[in-house]
């Protein structure tokens, strides 16, 4: 922001060499268009008043042209309003330049982003619903600020449960549960077959000690890698597969198949993980288990929590798999940041894993390794969401309600809507509905999920946003093409207030993207795009675009119209969210 670099220069002019470089401290303010504060946070450490700071900053100050009115205020604050040209002049550059302002301050920052993982033979529910979006923003706009973003699809495909299952459908030759390629709504009932199978498993499993003891010996015989076992678990993980990625592709991520890296992948480094947490002391043998304790981490009763790395009857649990996961991201993938978008409750897990994978050397001081929590999703009764009979919501079933929700909504706002550009609509709409509720609200904390409130075209709405940018797209199609297209910036138009605030905050798209990136918190884009949107209304309402008094004018608002469009497009397709022309 230019803003901040005019201030910081003055702030390294008039400060001892040894304080060079501090934060200028500007915000925006109701008192001018920015305040800079850096005077309060500095004047202490150099043995000067805050308010005589503040005066020599502000004669320090080599960019007269830049500002209408600057102004010492307060005990210390410099007050900056800039001039109409100055903010014409950003508008131009922002309108020209493809990224829109935006650097790239993660560049070449390799940033892998464990998320979704769902379980195979199991159908995506509504658990999956936030790891699934928020890890999919978080990679789109790593990526778009320069990231070399590896996405990780932590499938769990391993374990007893496949046993039980491979056992049952070799007991129950006539359920008919192998199909072939299958995309949309056939991959989808596919995989309610198997997960009503994987559950009839579970209910015998649990019930008859013959077909536990059959299916640990395919356990066994999985591990082992029997060929007839073995040829069945790949047939189950790729049908599962197909299944995700239809909805995946319903919900417009990222993901795709060779982003998959299940638990079986890291299955060939357990024993070897944990021999090593034992040879470098990491790790010590406890009641027949091998574990690691914590000094600060104690249970309710007083005694320390261990994380068990191998069990006494010989077998290897999560902690084990997500050490040997960060052993692999970091010497085989070259992790410098790992990002687990997974919930709030496994907070401890990941702390103790972290903390595991720092003493034995695997996470140097160079790699950073970030547990992203969210919240939960919940049902209208403000508890954890379910079904009426108390069962799992299936994550299809909600985007079909969302999608029906939109239809409602859509075709009684403009009933003429052609049937086929209809079903566009309304698929952008729902999916992108859901998805900006869940994205707006802080992660850390639950939320409602509200099919009503979601597809509203008022209020905070991923709805709104889109219409919001239909609506200035609709503007630009009143207006000859190649005016719209060649329309210049006069810099010496005078900035009505409308378009002023409309202006100023296009400018902050860069650094809210970084914020973003440094906070880990999608919800910060989705409030700014929200009051530009707002913004943009003001704008409209006060400033006429067709019917402008001047060609200059008109020419300047035409790329305030454009700029807004294009910064509205790029936010929200960061999110993951379609941005439709016509809605």
């Amino acid at each position: 922001m230019v803003v901040e670099a005019a201030v910081s220069g003055a702030l390294d002019r008039v400060v001892p060499a040894e304080f060079a470089g501090a934060d200028p401290v500007v915000r925006r303010s109701e008192h001018a268009d920015f305040q800079a504060n850096a005077a309060l946070a500095q004047a202490k450490r150099i043995g000067s008043s805050p308010r005589e700071l503040a005066g020599q900053l502000l004669a320090a100050m080599d960019a007269p042209e830049m500002f209408a009115d600057a102004a010492v205020s307060g005990p210390g604050f410099v007050n900056l309003t800039l001039a109409d040209a100055a903010i014409w002049g950003q508008v131009a550059e922002r309108a020209g330049d493809a990224r829109l302002g935006a650097g790239l301050p993660e560049a070449g920052r390799r940033t892998v982003i464990d998320y979704s993982a769902p379980n195979i033979a199991k159908e995506m529910h509504v658990g999956h619903l936030r790891t699934t979006i928020i890890g999919d923003a978080l990679a789109r706009i790593l990526g778009f600020l320069g990231a070399d973003v590896i996405r990780q699809n932590h499938l769990g495909d391993w374990g007893t449960q496949f046993g039980m299952l491979i056992q049952y459908l070799d007991e129950h030759p006539e359920a008919h549960w192998r199909q072939q390629e299958l995309s949309g709504q056939d991959a989808t009932a596919s995989m309610s077959t198997l997960d009503t199978l994987y559950r009839a498993a579970r209910a015998q499993f649990d019930t008859d000690e013959g077909f536990v003891e059959r299916a640990r010996s395919r356990v066994v015989a999985l591990q082992a890698g029997d060929t007839a076992t073995l040829a069945t678990w790949r047939e189950l993980v790729a049908q599962s597969q197909q299944a995700f990625q239809a909805i995946y592709s319903r919900l417009g991520v990222l993901l795709a198949p060779e982003d998959a890296a299940g638990e079986s992948t890291y299955n060939p480094y357990l024993a070897e993980v944990v021999e090593e947490l034992l040879a470098t002391g990491v790790a010590v043998e406890s009641d027949g288990a091998v574990c690691v304790f914590f000094d600060d981490i104690i249970g309710p009763h007083g005694a320390p929590v261990p994380l068990i790395v191998r069990k006494s009857d010989g077998g290897y649990g999560y902690a084990t798999t997500d050490l040997a996961t960060i052993r692999y991201r970091v010497r085989e993938l070259k992790a410098e940041r790992i990002l687990y978008v997974v919930d709030a409750r496994q907070a401890q897990h990941f702390q103790m894993v972290f903390a595991t994978a720092r003493r034995a050397g695997w996470l140097g001081e160079d790699v950073e390794a970030v547990h992203v929590p969210f919240g939960t999703v919940l049902g209208p009764d403000g508890r954890p969401f379910k079904t009426r009979s108390g069962g799992t919501v299936r994550l299809g079933d909600l985007l079909d309600a969302a999608v029906d929700r939109a239809r409602a909504v859509v075709t009684e706002k403009d009933p003429d809507l052609d049937p086929q550009v209809l079903d566009q609509v309304v698929q952008a709409a729902g999916i992108g509905a859901v998805k900006y509720a869940d994205l707006s609200n802080s992660r850390i904390k639950d939320y409602v999920f509200d099919v009503e409130r979601m597809v509203s075209f008022t209020g905070d709405t991923g709805v709104y946003l889109q219409y919001a940018h239909t609506r200035i797209r609709s503007i630009l199609r009143r207006l000859p093409a190649e005016q719209v297209e060649h329309a210049t910036v006069d810099v010496t138009v005078a900035l009505r207030p409308a378009e002023r605030a409309l202006a100023l905050l296009l400018d902050e798209f860069a650094q809210v993207l970084a914020e973003v990136a440094a906070t880990l918190e999608p919800h910060r884009l989705c409030t700014y795009l929200f009051a530009l949107a707002k913004a943009f209304t003001d704008f409209y309402d006060t400033c006429p675009v067709v019917k402008a008094d001047t060609d200059s004018e008109r020419g300047n608002r035409i790329v305030l119209c454009r700029l807004a469009g294009d910064t509205l497009a790029q936010g929200l397709g960061l999110l993951g969210i379609t941005a439709p022309a016509r809605m």
